[in-house]
């Protein structure tokens, strides 16, 4: 129930830290990481741990995000290799 919860939270919000997803749902930070690990047994979520620092306090978490979405390309101007034209 919990599992389905986050996944839908995932899907609507994009990428998050499992703290974020604690604190929108209102789940439990034990019950939510056992609901991503049950997310990427089952191959739905991929995630990677993360440090954050706040001053001198260090913050462990848990970043995550829908396997297989690729953000889309921001708007405006990409960096990238100019091509130069000469004219001899």
């Amino acid at each position: 129930m919990q599992t389905d919860q986050v996944l839908r939270h995932l899907k609507k919000h994009g990428q998050l830290l499992d703290l974020e997803i604690a604190s929108a749902t209102g789940i439990a930070l034990v019950q939510v990481r056992q609901s991503l690990a049950d997310l990427t047994a089952r191959g739905e979520i991929s995630q990677c741990s993360v440090t954050h620092f706040h001053g001198n306090k260090r913050i462990d978490g848990i970043q995550c995000r829908i396997s297989g979405y690729v953000p889309p390309v921001a708007p405006g101007r990409k960096a990238g290799s100019s091509k130069s034209v000469s004219s001899d």
